[in-house]
C-alpha cells in the first residue's frame, strides 16, 4: 500500500473506495483551481450516510476544504458529486459515473475492499468521472 493510501486510512478509518473517489475529487480540484483550500469552496451532494458519505473525508484529505473551515456545504441528496469554485469565478463539477458507482455497489465486500480500493485510486480521473469545467 502507498503512502496516499495509508494516510486515508489514517484519516478515514479504513480504505474504501467511496473515501478514494472523494480523494481523486479532492486531487483533480486541486489540478484545475489550485491547491490553496482557503480560495476554493466545494458542495457535495452525498448526504451524511455510509458510504457514500465516506467522499466526504477523501475530499477534506486531498482538497483541504474542510468542514471545519466551513468550505464544504453537504446536500442530502445521496448523488456522488462534487462541484467546487474558487475565489475568482472559476468553477468545476466532478460525478462519479453510474457505471462506476454500480460497480462499487455490485462488487466490494469485505473481502475485496481494499484490493478493489487499491485498483481505484490507479484509475484515471476520465474512467471514474464525468467532469463539468467552466474557467
Amino acid at each position: 500500500m502507498n503512502e496516499t493510501l495509508r494516510e486515508i486510512k489514517r484519516f478515514h478509518g479504513h480504505i474504501g473506495p467511496y473515501a478514494i473517489i472523494g480523494y481523486k475529487m479532492g486531487e483533480l480540484a486541486n489540478k484545475t483551481l489550485g491547491p490553496d483550500p482557503f480560495s476554493k469552496r466545494v458542495v457535495v451532494w452525498t448526504g451524511t450516510t455510509p458510504p457514500l458519505s465516506c467522499i466526504i473525508d477523501g475530499l477534506q484529505m486531498s482538497s483541504g476544504c474542510t468542514l471545519g473551515k466551513g468550505n464544504i456545504l453537504v446536500h442530502q441528496k445521496g448523488s456522488p458529486k462534487a462541484q467546487f469554485t474558487s475565489d475568482d469565478g472559476k468553477k468545476i463539477e466532478i460525478t462519479l459515473k453510474p457505471s462506476i458507482k454500480d460497480e462499487i455497489d455490485t462488487t466490494v465486500t469485505e473481502e475485496n475492499i481494499v484490493s478493489f480500493s487499491e485498483k481505484f485510486y490507479h484509475r484515471t480521473d476520465q474512467e471514474l468521472f464525468d467532469i463539468l469545467q467552466s474557467v
